[in-house]
């Protein structure tokens, strides 16, 4: 069942999208939220059928919506896309970097080729992407006025906060990710007007992501090892997306939310309650029955 959501339906309203990755999994439920919200929506991806999918179903809600076939590691296909989307809708204010590459693997059986694949997509595809829009995003740009830029928003991860299992590549190319986020909130803040702020989601129910990182057999047994484990819903990222490129987050720049419930925190609970109720009398009593050491006298 889908919640509804907290913010007024008119608060993006007049405003243009583009999202790469936007025509699956948490990418596509932003452009669906953005799009309720009064956004005009345009999907960059490289699957044709996945894209007109999409836009058919943004299309059957009322929302404005085009999709555009492309790859975000080639810079001219970044290029036309962000031209197609601005010759489409007239102007772009919000560009959402959603696309991503993930499998599991262990470093050995990972090749140096499907390590720089996933940071070809994560990292450089976001900065491409970033470099490319710079003209459209800042203020005074083409289709915008001259008091205020647009914004950026890329989706990361919590993999690097500590060190993830089988993740090596995914972790690298997310840090680097949340460093062009605060290098671009700096530089682009301050000489563009533009806001730089990235979402790194917890584990999100139906999504590839999740059906390839942890499927169902892993679950049971994850809750012992992380108790705030619970799946998220692609709706909670969404309405952080929201959050942050409406005018209630005008004041968050080079920030990356994290959104998955304090997982990344978790840790497993060695002793039970009681026990360390128990535990703390039986130091305690023990250490008042030990007499404090008097200094031995050297008379």
């Amino acid at each position: 069942m889908e919640s509804s959501s907290p913010f007024k339906e008119n608060v993006l309203k007049g405003k243009v999208a583009l999202l790469t990755g936007g025509g699956s999994g948490i990418g596509f439920e932003i452009s669906t939220q953005f799009g309720k919200h009064g956004a005009s929506i345009a999907i960059m991806g490289r699957r044709k059928s996945v894209l007109d999918s999409a836009v058919a179903t943004l299309r059957s809600l009322g929302i404005p919506a085009v999709g555009f076939e492309g790859d975000v590691r080639k810079q001219e296909d970044a290029k036309r896309v962000i031209e197609s989307t601005v010759k489409h809708f007239g102007k772009l204010d919000i560009l959402v970097n959603a696309a991503a590459g993930n499998f599991l693997v262990s470093p050995e059986d990972l090749s140096p080729n499907g390590f720089r694949t996933v940071l070809d997509i994560d990292s450089v595809g976001t900065f491409t992407m970033c470099h490319e829009a710079l003209q459209y995003l800042k203020k005074g740009g083409f289709g915008r006025d001259s008091s205020s830029g647009g914004m950026i928003l890329n989706i990361s991860a919590t993999l690097h906060y500590t060190a993830s299992w089988y993740q090596i590549h995914v972790s690298a190319a997310k840090a680097a990710v949340d460093s062009l986020t605060r290098s671009l909130a700096l530089e682009w803040g301050t000489d563009y007007d533009i806001r730089v702020n990235g979402i790194a989601p917890g584990p999100i129910g139906d999504t590839t992501g999740m059906s390839k990182l942890a499927p169902e057999e892993i679950s049971s047994k994850l809750r012992e090892y992380m108790p705030l484990y619970k799946l998220g819903e692609k709706w909670d990222i969404a309405m952080a997306a929201l959050y942050l490129a409406s005018d209630a987050g005008k004041y968050v720049n080079g920030t990356t939310v994290v959104v998955d419930g304090g997982l990344w925190l978790s840790r497993p609970r060695h002793l039970q309650k009681d026990a360390v109720k128990q535990l703390s009398r039986a130091v305690e009593k023990r250490s008042r029955a030990t007499p404090v050491g008097l200094p031995k006298s050297k008379l």
